[in-house]
């Protein structure tokens, strides 16, 4: 009896003890200490960037060729058909929007654009790569390098500053260096948050959390900016605001910028237009796209 209750005794208290430590709050402070150790020596030599931040390297300059696209899911029944044959191709710098309704295919587009998903069948490139010939690991380096994705929520890391929130796309590659820190701080600034950099996600505005995400998109000077509703959260005013610094800033960088959007207003801002129905994509008519500018002109701040 004695041992049995001594055995007991000894597995409470070491549930007791693995429930104390491994919970999520302390699992996450963990991740979270890991970060800021990873970043701590930057920090401590980057108090200021003395007049001397890093400028936006022109790092797109890329081509995008989508050609016949397909996507399909198997069904008990005949495939589920999201995609078909998609075409289009853009050139550096240049920007396009497309626009459809709710289940029309746009996001799965955008998907396969950005690696996360493939095509059933046909091709996608980015100037002389095709990422679907890539192996895991090769395509992983792709994926982080050559293309920036901004979504509908921002995504931030609620314990990290904006700073460091933009610095975790440096992660991918298992370093942050202070020409990394430097190049944070220069983004931060351009999207107006300069002043910002040491301040919690909850310490800011939805439209300012959006910018912080573009931010870090844009650190690792890709080749392809993808978005999908990045205004849907945010009212007429920041939407508008958020949409011409992503154009303003891929245009810097020499970047190709690809958003998905509901909105007639956003869509007009683009150089192209694209409209989705039942997986087919089309040119959206001259005459529409000019009375969408007039009324995004109309009401710009």
């Amino acid at each position: 009896m004695r041992a049995e209750r001594s055995r007991a005794e000894l597995g409470a208290r070491g549930r007791e003890a693995v429930g104390g430590e491994f919970t999520e709050d302390r699992m996450a402070s963990n991740m979270y200490n890991v970060f800021r150790e990873v970043t701590r020596k930057v920090e401590a030599h980057m108090t200021s960037d003395n007049g001397n931040g890093v400028a936006m390297r022109a790092a797109g300059g890329d081509a995008l060729v989508v050609k016949e696209v397909w996507k399909e899911y198997p069904t008990p029944g005949e495939p589920l058909v999201v995609l078909r044959g998609v075409s289009f191709s853009l050139s550096a710098g240049q920007s396009l929007a497309i626009v459809g309704p709710s289940g029309s295919g746009k996001s799965t587009l955008l998907n396969i654009l950005g690696t996360l998903d493939t095509p059933t069948r046909g091709t996608v490139r980015l100037g002389d790569s095709d990422p679907f010939a890539l192996k895991p690991a090769e395509l992983a380096r792709f994926r982080s390098g050559r293309v920036g994705f901004v979504f509908q929520d921002h995504h931030l890391l609620p314990q990290c500053s904006a700073l460091e929130n933009v610095l975790v796309a440096k992660l991918a590659e298992g370093r942050v260096s202070d020409a990394d820190a430097g190049r944070g701080r220069e983004l931060l600034k351009m999207v107006g948050l300069e002043n910002r950099a040491g301040h919690l996600p909850s310490e800011l505005s939805g439209g300012e959390r959006q910018r912080v995400a573009i931010a870090r998109a844009l650190m690792n000077s890709p080749g392809l900016l993808l978005c999908d509703e990045p205004t849907g959260n945010l009212d007429q005013k920041n939407s508008h605001a958020v949409t011409q610094l992503l154009l303003d800033l891929a245009g810097k960088s020499n970047a190709i910028l690809i958003t998905v959007t509901h909105s007639a207003q956003v869509a007009a801002m683009f150089d192209r237009q694209l409209h989705m129905t039942d997986g087919v994509l089309a040119e959206v008519p001259q005459e529409a796209v000019e009375g969408r500018a007039g009324v995004a002109g109309a009401i710009a701040p």
